[in-house]
């Protein structure tokens, strides 16, 4: 007798200290408010779409010398405006400068050339008229003066190329824009862009204007989108809207990136107001039609885990796990399509954080 009441002195020790401790975690003494609740209830969703995004600019160049040679100045620095027609670099043009110099000499020794041989064809062409010189000999005189004339076009033909990369040892701002980049110094060699090389790169310039935000967005979600469409740019330091875009581009095609099949979608942000730079990354966030008339729980009240979704309701005060299976989602609420009802008592932490609460 003393054995079974030793024995049922310990059981009812352990039982205290197990509920003491909170196990099990719910017990019908438990208080209803003691859970954070919410009713499921029906309601209209207006889902959104968020999808990761990066921004670059519209128009985009690198800036390269069509004449090669050394830089002797950089008129500008990274970050800087400039204006269609601005002078960015300059190449050096004593060499340039030299053959100009020669072009000159030999056009003016044309000249003089051509003066002489012009001169003894106008004499020529009287003595023909007069019948005192040969069909013969004016043809030839007229041949030279005509040859000395073609030279005098070489020479200046020659001059003006070489005025023509002159020009271009001034490298100017093909558009207005922002210097994004500049990998090169002054006293560097560079190479001019040819058909046979691409030359130098002197600056990364572009137009900040007009931005755009390209996105690869999952062949499912990709047929819900369509041209013009508006989208609402969020950066990751701000939980407010950063810029408005439209869609202007959804590729033809499915392309691989990320190891997911999807389309490449890009929006326009006609308007730069400067609070969006080139390279960052963004949220995407496109609204989709409204649902209506649908169950709906807040989205702090789905719990994932093993890869299936639940929600937990509250039944004679105690937490029962239902699956369910979710819907469209929107910033606060989500639908839910099958696993529980409306007007249901949902909990918005899991047990075991409830229960933690609760006996703290």
């Amino acid at each position: 007798m003393t054995k079974f009441l030793s024995a049922a002195a310990f059981f009812l020790t352990l039982a205290a200290t197990a509920f003491y401790q909170g196990w099990p975690p719910f017990t019908a003494s438990e208080k209803v408010e003691d859970y954070p609740l919410a009713k499921s209830r029906r309601a209209d969703i207006a889902p959104d779409l968020n999808i990761a995004g990066e921004v670059k600019p519209s128009l985009q160049v690198d800036v390269k010398p069509e004449v090669g040679g050394r830089i002797r100045q950089i008129h500008v620095i990274p970050g800087q405006k400039v204006n269609k027609g601005d002078l960015l670099v300059t190449i050096d043009d004593t060499d340039l400068l030299n053959e100009r110099a020669a072009a000159d000499a030999e056009i003016e020794g044309a000249r003089l050339i051509m003066g002489k041989s012009k001169g003894n064809f106008d004499r020529a062409r009287q003595l023909h008229e007069r019948k005192l010189l040969s069909d013969e000999e004016f043809l030839n005189i007229m041949a030279d003066f005509k040859i000395e004339e073609n030279g005098l076009d070489k020479a200046l033909r020659r001059r003006q190329t070489v005025d023509d990369r002159l020009a271009k040892t001034r490298v100017l701002a093909p558009f207005d824009g922002t210097v994004l980049e500049i990998p090169v110094s002054e006293g560097q060699v560079v190479v001019g862009a040819a058909s046979v090389n691409s030359g130098t790169s002197l600056m990364t310039y572009a137009d900040l204007s007009r931005l755009l935000i390209i996105s690869q967005v999952n062949q499912l979600d990709a047929a819900k989108l369509s041209l013009g469409q508006d989208l609402t740019i969020q950066s990751p330091d701000s939980d407010k809207a950063t810029a408005t875009a439209k869609v202007l581009f959804i590729a033809p095609l499915a392309s691989v990136k990320n190891n997911i099949k999807g389309f490449e979608v890009r929006g326009v942000i006609d308007r730069n107001d400067g609070a969006l730079k080139p390279g960052v990354s963004v949220t995407v966030r496109l609204a989709l039609p409204k649902i209506t008339g649908v169950v709906t729980v807040p989205l702090t009240a789905i719990f994932e885990g093993k890869g299936k979704k639940a929600v937990y309701l509250l039944k004679d005060g105690k937490p029962q796990k239902c699956e369910v299976i979710v819907g469209a989602i929107d910033s606060t609420h989500a639908e839910i399509k099958s696993g529980i009802g409306e007007n249901e008592d949902v909990l918005l932490v899991e047990p075991s954080e409830t229960s933690a609460k609760s006996k703290s």
